[in-house]
């Protein structure tokens, strides 16, 4: 019967054939056409006590944002008209509830919702699945076992060596600017940050401020590039098409260059470490870095992070700890540029601490109060990580009774959190005060979260501000910093905040000997 059955299949007529084919595919399309309304409806419902934005039948929202510099002014406009929270769409079948107040923050950050994982996809393939994506038990077992890495005593010998790579980076200012002037800062800075970060967490004279057309360096910044291009182009979106294009295979090689380079260096570090065998020798030749913690840590159960555990982990605090802190220096040197008060201030307050010194130590850290006030403040007008995206494993009933169901998307608004006008007086007036003891005491406890909060908060947020109040003391001991006419930053939302058409600044060097004698 079965034999039977078979030749008569065979037997078709390639009419019949064609005709069985285009009823199948009829049927798969309809199949994902229900999919999608059904998905449309636990949307629609999702977000029905939330009003929003009207959308586009076909892009929902958005076709609003452009990536012209002017997408987190649309969040802005949307946070004043539906303040607390609102819906955004990409298309009908994608959305978020968007949240631009410090009460929902709370609700948010004071769980340990994962990150989302639509937001985060196109990171993993370069990062892994690291801290900043994972979650569950999994999650918590490696934040334990990475805190070690953040103490302290293991930070304090960072200190001379932010100065050290932040000193490189003056030193080529002062050889550029008698010939050009004003300078694009981020690509600088960004160079500095991965320098320190090399050198800090994994021991490695990289070089790369002075050599940054290395193989590894290059292939750092076409991933991140790549990826924040793949998330804005919705075609990109899918993985048959971007592996076939031409960026899809720059980034498979950039990816092979960047994780060899990984590999390497924790292989050789691993041979490094069984001819030492403990820490307490390794610290008696040099300072403990991110990655001796990393290869010796062990869980209750004794067991240590997987080679595909450790890349990833390596890999994240590459990804997270060079852009990011770039981002948040530059806009603090525009800031001082655009405020020239606040930044002889700062300078007033670094003479007092270093003097003539050059470079910055721990204990000059804390007596930079001023300096401390100024970054935040520039932090609370351009966040380095503007949004941060969250998808819930529970029910959440927020303060004013509306509730949303698991799994809806949530994406936290930290620049318009930042610029809430029923939290901020003149939000948009640059006030370093905002954040003087006695006014950060009396503020809402959500109300600046430029590193998250709660549980999932930053990791390295103590190395971050260590790193942006050196290279802010050490640039301002050295230079005046003025605006360029006519060259006014465009931000725009990459990975991190950037802008479209750079940081352009003229710097001045200031002659110390000359301010000695005044």
């Amino acid at each position: 019967m079965a034999t039977t059955g078979l030749f008569g299949f065979l037997s078709l007529s390639f009419h019949d054939l064609c005709h069985w084919a285009a009823w199948l595919c009829l049927f798969f399309a309809l199949f994902k056409a229900i999919k999608l309304y059904v998905k449309w409806r636990e949307l629609k419902r999702t977000f029905s006590p939330f009003p929003g934005p009207k959308r586009h039948w076909l892009y929902g929202n958005a076709h609003e944002f452009r990536g012209d510099g002017g997408d987190l002014d649309v969040e802005l406009r949307y946070a004043e008209q539906y303040p607390y929270a609102y819906p955004l769409w990409l298309g009908n079948f994608f959305g978020m509830l968007t949240i631009c107040h410090p009460d929902y923050a709370k609700a948010i950050l004071s769980r340990q919702d994962p990150k989302d994982t639509f937001m985060y996809y196109f990171l993993v393939p370069w990062i892994g699945k690291g801290l900043l994506v994972l979650s569950g038990q999994k999650w918590f077992q490696h934040r334990r076992l990475l805190t070690p890495a953040f103490h302290y005593d293991v930070l304090k010998p960072y200190v001379k060596l932010m100065s050290d790579s932040v000193n490189v980076m003056l030193d080529k200012w002062e050889r550029i600017i008698p010939d050009k002037n004003p300078v694009e800062l981020f690509q600088h800075v960004s160079l500095m940050t991965l320098d320190t970060i090399l050198k800090c967490a994994f021991s490695s004279q990289s070089n790369c401020q002075k050599d940054s057309e290395s193989a590894y360096i290059k292939a750092v910044y076409d991933l991140a590039y790549l990826v924040n291009y793949r998330a804005t182009f919705l075609p990109y979106h899918s993985d048959i098409i971007f592996h076939l294009s031409p960026h899809g295979f720059q980034f498979r090689r950039a990816l092979k260059i960047a994780h060899q380079h990984t590999d390497k260096i924790i292989k050789e570090r691993k041979e490094s470490l069984k001819r030492e065998e403990e820490l307490e020798k390794i610290r008696q030749k040099r300072h403990l870095d991110f990655l001796d913690i990393l290869l010796c840590a062990k869980d209750e159960n004794g067991q240590s992070l997987s080679d595909e555990d450790l890349r990833a982990e390596v890999d994240t605090f590459m990804f997270e700890g060079h852009d990011t802190t770039a981002s948040g220096i530059s806009w603090t040197l525009y800031c001082m540029a655009k405020y020239p008060e606040h930044q002889e201030k700062c300078r007033e307050e670094i003479r007092e601490v270093l003097g003539d010194r050059g470079t910055v130590l721990w204990e000059d850290l804390a007596k930079m109060p001023y300096i401390t006030m100024c970054i935040k403040e520039s932090m609370r007008l351009y966040p380095p990580v503007p949004e941060v995206a969250r998808e819930l494993t529970q029910p959440i009933t927020f303060c004013d009774g509306r509730s949303l169901p698991k799994g809806a998307g949530i994406l936290l608004c930290i620049h318009a959190i930042n610029k809430c006008s029923s939290i901020w007086e003149d939000p948009e007036v640059f006030d370093p005060l905002r954040f003087s003891p006695e006014n950060t005491s009396k503020r809402h406890s959500h109300a600046f979260v430029p590193f998250s909060a709660g549980g999932r908060n930053c990791i390295g947020q103590t190395f971050a501000m260590n790193e942006m109040k050196v290279a802010l003391a050490l640039t301002l001991q050295r230079f005046e910093l003025y605006l360029e006419p006519g060259k006014e930053p465009i931000k725009v939302l990459q990975l991190v905040l950037k802008s479209l058409n750079g940081i352009h600044l003229n710097l001045k060097k200031i002659n110390r000997m000359k301010k000695k004698d005044q």
